[in-house]
């Protein structure tokens, strides 16, 4: 390989692993081979070899399509619901992650001691937080791709969220790290490869309106509920605020599926 080294091109010669080549010709065998890339992550450099594939994206007809909702969070990695055209609710699946969530909140923590100190120039415990951070969006990008191929999706739907301009308030840190528009790229990319679309949704309205079309919902301080994750209809039925989401939260035996740590899906009843 030719690089530019000592101040002039030069050729080196760079040695690749039995196991790398093994998994090229095993899983890129029937794929374009594009021109590999020098990239630099950390102290050291990588050499990519990136692969092109073309897929055919599903065309099934809308009143046979099955779409997964997604509604990512900062607190809930993601809440999902699974549905036809209908309506029929075919799976709800929460996305929790308490155990990185509390890694991700300890490295921030670190750095905020450490800045109140006088060290601003912390890269390794910043590195360690980014790190945690990617963690949580990939264990999330890969849990919403197993729940569609699990129930065969034909679209996975998003909110549009625009995150432009000052982030104020308490949970601004929160917001800053949240890696909601990496974790769309990472599932696009895996949907499309699946051969499954991805749409994006105005977000506007989605957690003020009601599902059945009755109307606003009442929510937090407008209710007695305490809490903006849940809201009560005209009609009195207390729900989730997550659009897709039709399960009254009243009916406490509700069939619910949380995804863990280990990346297994398993039933609970709450």
């Amino acid at each position: 390989m030719k690089v530019f080294l000592r101040n002039t091109w030069d050729w080196i010669t760079v040695e690749l692993r039995r196991s790398d080549m093994d998994y090229i010709y095993r899983h890129c065998k029937t794929r374009k081979q594009c021109a590999p890339t020098l990239q630099k992550r950390g102290e050291e450099w990588f050499l990519d070899f990136p692969f092109e594939e073309k897929v055919t994206l599903t065309n099934t007809d809308v009143s046979n399509q099955k779409i997964v909702a997604v509604d990512l969070g900062i607190n809930t990695a993601a809440t999902v619901s699974v549905m036809r055209s209908d309506g029929t609710i075919l799976g709800r699946y929460f996305c929790k992650l308490p155990k990185e969530t509390d890694h991700l909140t300890h490295s921030i923590n670190r750095i905020k001691k450490a800045q109140q100190h006088g060290n601003r120039n912390i890269p390794r415990l910043w590195a360690k937080a980014k790190g945690v951070n990617d963690d949580i969006a990939v264990k999330t990008a890969s849990f919403l791709i197993d729940i569609a191929v699990l129930h065969n999706a034909d679209v996975i739907v998003f909110e549009h969220l625009d995150r432009r301009g000052r982030k104020r308030g308490s949970k601004k840190q929160k917001l800053h790290m949240w890696r909601s528009q990496y974790v769309q790229s990472m599932v696009e990319h895996k949907a499309h490869r699946l051969g499954m679309r991805i749409s994006r949704i105005c977000a506007w309205g989605t957690s003020r309106l009601a599902f059945d079309g009755s109307g606003s919902v009442l929510r937090g301080k407008e209710t007695d509920l305490g809490s903006y994750s849940v809201c009560r209809f005209q009609s009195g039925k207390v729900y989730t605020t997550f659009i897709s989401w039709w399960c009254p939260q009243s009916e406490h035996e509700s069939f619910i599926r949380i995804f863990n740590n280990r990346g297994k899906l398993y039933d609970k009843f709450i």
